[in-house]
């Protein structure tokens, strides 16, 4: 990441052509790390986002606002009591460093004008937003606190002097000679070891450049002149790589440029497409880790319940016994652990055991009390069985839910229907707050015909999209014993080409456990012959009249048949 002490300085001028002298009306923190300002200005409102992930620290302009907790967290209450309504006096960065000082006037409990300073450093893992108050110099509060016990060199704590960090025994770029710059070696890990504030990306620029001092003096000056040309650097497949706010040969060639007017969208584009995957799936990992510990469990009741049940349909022995028993009780002798008795049904000879505590008549009932349990055993098991493969079949359908999305609105919809279903504890909430409530928004695909194609992007939806959208008419398709989305084609009873059928099924395989799978089977059937169970689980349903497809997974634009069609099922 190419957010050095440069992009530092571009930003910091950027934020005091656009909110200098700006208010301060919102403070959000949409995650333990990060903060978000709603700052009003004679140019209009904007909005600041900061984080100190360890992953992606940076300060920028946002466009959209992110997804905020249902209950603020404790530093956004202690921002928004001391700079809620604050104007923004001057905004510099400290030296050659990634340290952003935003200077604050507000007024405190009694009315009166004080000065507070917000101070954004962004170094790495030991990034950290803190509120210091300028008269006395001292920490009030910090996003991270550090104590001793984590740094012996500098802590911050409330009430503490704030102190900058250490000093590092590097020349600032701002305040590097011409002599200085010609003595680099054309080593990016040894100019990176001399110069303070640069990238390893802008050092390995530099490292390549036969006419160092120029390149250097004509960075500065764009910096300096905002003639800057910020870009996103992004592979084949449209990931970013890099962001910068003046060319890097190292990526010129080989990769995509995507240009931008000013560098906080260059910034909100890459840090948004290199986060949001990441962050979902930070969320979804604590997901998949409980639904996986569910389903072993269900693995392992599924295999006890097959085993008893293996032995309760054994039983015949037991019935046997007691039969033999009872037409043989003279043969029995007090204290005998066994007896050898014919079987009158094929003329061999069973040895039955006993027990010796018991008579022979009532080792006889005995076994036929048992074999009367094994009986009731036999329905009691199926049914449990039954039961716990339906848990198993929505924990799959929920774990595949979970392994397809990097979503952050999906996971938290996905986590919402678990903890409705029991398998995930819900989460304590303060201050009175709410969970927002859940508003289906299934995604949505056009045939190559013009149809519609709507997907549930969880169980919830799935029901919501057969029992509540889809017309009586209208054509139902799923994987074929296969985890997967409900999927509607709203056609209206209207007859679907043999393309169409093949499109749509191959978004169903696509939106389901076997994505990356070839030949998928897929089942379709119109709407009315989908049935869902009185108290069947989120997305369980049945269906009669089916056909069948084979189909390889793919969105509209590349959908197509695999083969072969199956007949009614």
């Amino acid at each position: 990441m190419a957010y050095d002490g440069l992009v530092t300085w571009a930003i910091v001028q950027e934020l005091q052509n656009t909110i200098l002298l700006g208010k301060i009306e919102k403070v959000y923190q949409p995650e333990a790390d990060e903060l978000v300002f709603h700052i009003h200005t004679k140019k209009g409102n904007r909005r600041l986002f900061a984080s100190c992930n360890p992953a992606h620290p940076r300060v920028h302009f946002i466009r959209e606002n992110p997804a905020n907790p249902p209950a603020p967290l404790a530093f956004c209450m202690l921002l928004r009591k001391h700079l809620s309504g604050g104007r923004i006096t001057e905004i510099q960065q400290h030296n050659s460093e990634r340290v952003i000082e935003i200077s604050l006037e507000t007024l405190n409990e009694l009315g009166f004008t004080v000065s507070k300073k917000l101070i954004f450093e962004i170094m790495g893992k030991h990034s950290n937003m803190i509120l210091v108050d300028i008269s006395t110099g001292k920490i009030i509060d910090a996003i991270k606190r550090v104590s001793f016990d984590t740094s012996r060199v500098r802590q911050i704590l409330p009430g503490l002097l704030y102190q900058y960090p250490p000093a590092q025994d590097k020349i600032p770029f701002k305040d590097i000679t011409d002599a200085q710059i010609a003595a680099l070696p054309a080593d990016p890990k040894a100019i990176l070891r001399s110069v303070g504030g640069i990238s390893p990306a802008f050092a390995a620029e530099l490292a390549m450049r036969e006419d160092r001092i120029s390149y250097f003096h004509d960075a500065k000056s764009a910096v300096s002149a905002r003639a800057l040309s910020p870009r996103v650097y992004l592979d084949a497949a449209g990931t970013p790589q890099e962001f910068y706010l003046l060319p890097l040969k190292e990526y010129e060639e080989s990769c995509q440029v995507q240009t931008f007017d000013d560098l906080s969208s260059a910034m909100e584009f890459y840090f948004d497409r290199r986060t949001s995957s990441n962050r979902g799936r930070q969320k979804a990992h604590d997901l998949i880790k409980s639904v996986n510990a569910s389903l072993d469990k269900m693995y392992l009741k599924k295999q006890r319940l097959s085993e008893d049940l293996l032995k309760a349909e054994n039983s015949e022995d037991l019935r046997l016994y007691g039969e033999l028993l009872t037409a043989n009780l003279h043969l029995v002798k007090p204290g005998m652990k066994s007896v050898d008795v014919i079987n009158y049904y094929d003329g061999s000879t069973i040895t039955i055991p006993l027990d010796v505590k018991l008579s022979a008549a009532r080792n006889a009932q005995l076994y036929f009390k048992k074999y009367g349990k094994a009986k009731t055993a036999v329905k009691e098991k199926q049914i449990q069985l039954t039961e716990n493969q339906e848990e198993i079949d929505y924990l799959e359908s929920m774990l595949t839910y979970l392994e397809n999305t990097d979503d952050v609105k999906e996971i938290d919809a996905l986590r919402a229907e678990l903890v409705e279903t029991g398998y995930v504890r819900q989460r304590r909430q303060t201050g009175g707050y709410r969970e927002k409530k859940y508003k289906p928004s299934p995604h949505k695909y056009t045939l190559s015909s013009g149809y519609t194609v709507l997907v549930g992007r969880n169980n919830k939806e799935n029901d919501y999209l057969t029992t509540k959208v889809a017309g009586n008419k209208d054509l139902w398709l799923h994987t074929k014993d296969i985890p997967g989305s409900h999927v509607i084609v709203q056609c209206g009873g209207a007859q679907l080409s043999e393309q169409d059928i093949f499109e749509a099924a191959a978004i169903a395989a696509y939106h389901s456990k076997a994505r990356s799978s070839e030949n998928v089977p897929v089942d379709y059937v119109q709407v009315r012959n989908v049935k869902k169970p009185a108290g069947a689980k989120p997305g369980m349903v049945i269906f009669t009249g089916n056909r069948t497809v084979w189909v390889n997974p793919a969105l509209p634009q590349t959908a197509g048949p695999a083969g072969k069609a199956g007949g009614r099922q």
